[in-house]
């Protein structure tokens, strides 16, 4: 890519990024798109929303969003520290190093528009010149600088974690467990069998119980009849906004006939709910169950002390919040869960291979060379300068962001199917996936598919890694830039909320159609942290290779920095909170892409002829290596479980508190399936499913 085509895809994205960020702005003083730009604060006052932004605490987001959110901004805060140091190094130092080189050719400053970006890389500098020792440089200074805002922003939030559980008033998944693979023998009950077994061995401890039930037919059910409500609700609006009698087709169908028709069906429904409810009650009790206990020390005594000779039998785990359970996990069985497994590992893989034949024809699109010999009725136009520019700057990483953006709800649906029993459990597992997924196809797949697939081989010979990513790598440069800048335009979408907007937009239009958008999302933290992450790989692994790449990746993470605490006050609301458990996933990857950044690094020095650097450098990846150990057994351990001390700690500050027994005594019904509550019957009344039906 030349110089004047990155100018060309920078000047466009930052148009588009000004006219979404304007559009939002006078969208969001709307009142009739207050539900879509504010469904948490509907009716709170208008204020300019960055200054508000950046007026707002740590305090107020975690009041707003949780720990998970605070966690959220702070992956943006690190960044932002990370990328200001690097673009001072990177910008300031190395970049004149590199476009002052002679390597490639001889500098021409009159003909810079037309200069391709590599004369602003390490590979413009002269083979064995003693300016390389100040990239070298540069790697330990950025690596001691990223370690060092990690193992602070580890401290940080792993003392958040310790005071958000102290100063938390009780929680229900605080005490406690869920109790699976239940024996029970014959002629007994899995309720007997649970009570009977605690009460022997936790007689101080031990509260009540909750047995789980088989509701795979009954939540059918509940779906039925929570869209034969919803086809009322929207009948109903339609009759009033209409201001007239009802009127028939032909004489013979109308409104009227519809109601009465969806009126009768929602009855019978019902009627079949509550004979479900009062056979699941009776007799499809699953081996499993919640148990509640006394204290919370109690609660992590039972799942951390094995409760049986038989390691298979009365396996217990943390409980989840009651409202983030996952509930149709327990209708499946054992086998279907193992299937499911095989099936979503090889959709997975299936999945992972169709992206690869995606990534080989979006980097295609990066030669003007070979889209002229894909496309050759096209080839007079793509003669025309700026419609070159556009197709091999712009469009390829455009096409990238587009077909990314499905794949996060695909990843959820296999987490889904894998058997969690929370929703937390399902988003978190689906964050790893996607994090993989982005890593891999994203990013490797673009550094080694470039022109010739060919390039996975270098896997089969580790000693040349180095060397041959050291060359791979470079090349895709100006395809990361373009991604990078891409991204402005992705990210500020997350204002104008596009999807939310037409939907809204929808509804007004067929009334039939209307939707329920006074209910506020959550936060998709299973896809918007792999993106975040992925940004922060590209920007630390192009760090010594082409820094001309860290101005755009700093402008991302200060825009996502002020866009996303907007939406987690106005927009998001919290469905759970882990308590900051997804911070060890971005330590984690900050740690990989310092070490994919050295490995690169070995292999640069090689190639320009410095054998010295790179041995200097071999010990770099190892003292990285031994700070992610020392951090995993310093603060890891704070994120899987409370200590003793904090545990006794808080119940002794409880035990005298007048509000505890009450809280003991809804805690006895605290885990009991929604399925099997009681519906109220609302055919009748306009109101929405969701209290009709509770949180099925």
């Amino acid at each position: 890519m030349i110089l004047s085509a990155l100018a060309t895809s920078v000047g466009l994205n930052l148009a588009l990024t000004v006219l979404l960020a304007a559009a939002y702005t006078l969208l969001r003083r709307r009142p009739a798109y207050v539900e879509v730009y504010a469904p948490r604060r509907p009716y709170a006052p208008l204020e300019s929303w960055l200054p508000a932004a950046w007026r707002r605490s740590e305090e107020d987001i975690h009041a707003a969003a949780g720990l998970d959110g605070v966690v959220f901004v702070r992956i943006f805060v690190f960044s932002i520290r990370v990328f200001a140091a690097a673009a001072v190094l990177g910008v300031g130092v190395l970049l004149p190093v590199n476009f002052l080189g002679d390597q490639l050719q001889e500098i021409d400053f009159s003909d810079l528009p037309n200069k391709s970006i590599d004369h602003f890389s390490v590979s413009n500098v002269q083979d064995g010149s003693n300016m390389l020792w100040l990239h070298f440089s540069a790697v330990y200074i950025i690596t001691g600088i990223t370690c060092y805002l990690l193992y602070h922003e580890y401290k940080y939030i792993s003392c958040k974690r310790l005071e958000y559980f102290m100063t938390s008033k009780p929680l229900p998944q605080h005490f406690t467990v869920l109790v699976r693979a239940i024996p029970v023998s014959d002629g007994a009950s899995v309720g007997d069998a649970v009570d009977k077994f605690f009460r022997e061995y936790h007689p101080s401890t031990y509260l009540s119980h909750t047995i789980v039930h088989q509701t795979g037919k009954l939540r059918r059910l509940l779906n039925d009849a929570e869209n034969i409500c919803a086809k009322l609700t929207n009948l109903k609006y339609v009759q009033r906004s209409s201001g007239d009698a009802p009127r028939k087709f032909l004489g013979l169908f109308g409104r009227r006939d519809l109601l009465g028709k969806y009126q009768k069906r929602l009855e019978d429904v019902e009627e079949n709910v509550r004979l479900e409810q009062s056979d699941a009650t009776r007799r499809q009790e699953i081996p499993a169950a919640f148990v509640s206990f006394r204290s919370r020390y109690g609660a992590a005594n039972a799942i951390y002390i094995r409760q049986s000779d038989n390691p298979t039998e009365w396996q217990t785990e943390h409980a989840p919040d009651p409202d983030d359970v996952y509930w149709p996990f327990f209708s499946t069985s054992f086998m279907e869960r193992w299937i499911a497994k095989f099936v979503v590992f090889v959709a997975s893989l299936l999945l992972i291979l169709v992206f690869l034949l995606v990534v080989a024809f979006v980097q295609g699109l990066t030669y003007l060379e070979q889209v002229e010999q894909w496309l050759p009725f096209l080839r007079n136009i793509l003669e025309i300068a700026v419609v070159s520019q556009l197709v091999t700057g712009y469009l390829p990483s455009v096409i990238l962001h587009f077909l990314s953006s499905y794949v996060p709800q695909i990843m959820k649906l296999f987490s889904t199917m894998q058997g969690f029993i929370s929703v937390s459990g399902i988003e978190r597992s689906a964050c790893n996936k996607m994090l993989r997924f982005t890593i891999w196809t994203v990013f490797f797949a673009n550094v080694l598919t470039g022109s010739a697939l060919s390039q996975w081989k270098i896997f089969l010979d580790p000693k040349e890694i180095p060397s041959k990513l050291a060359v791979v790598v470079p090349a895709q440069a100006s395809f990361f830039i373009a991604y990078v800048v891409t991204s402005w335009t992705s990210i500020t979408s997350e204002l104008t909320q596009t999807a939310a907007l037409f939907f809204h937009l929808w509804g007004k239009c067929a009334k039939c159609c209307k939707r329920d958008d006074s209910k506020a999302p959550s936060m998709p933290y299973h896809s918007e942290i792999p993106r975040i992450l992925l940004f922060g790989l590209i920007g630390v692994t192009y760090f010594i290779v082409a820094p001309l790449i860290l101005p755009f990746v700093l402008v991302y993470f200060c825009l996502g920095y002020f866009i996303f605490r907007n939406q987690l006050f106005n927009v998001y609301a919290p469905k759970y909170d882990t308590g900051g458990k997804f911070w060890p996933v971005v330590h984690n990857t900050t740690i990989f892409s310092l070490v994919v950044m050295h490995i690169i690094s070995v292999g640069v020095f090689g190639i320009k002829k410095l054998p010295l650097a790179s041995s200097l450098l071999l010990p770099l990846p190892v003292l990285t290596l031994l700070f992610n150990g020392f951090c995993w057994n310093r603060f890891l351990p704070i994120f899987e479980a409370y200590s003793t001390e904090s545990l006794i700690k808080k119940d002794r500050e409880e035990q005298s508190k007048p509000d505890m027994p009450e809280f003991f005594s809804n805690l006895v019904t605290a885990y009991r399936d929604p399925a099997l509550k009681p519906m109220q019957h609302a055919s009748n009344s306009d109101e929405r499913t969701a209290p009709l039906l509770g949180s099925v």
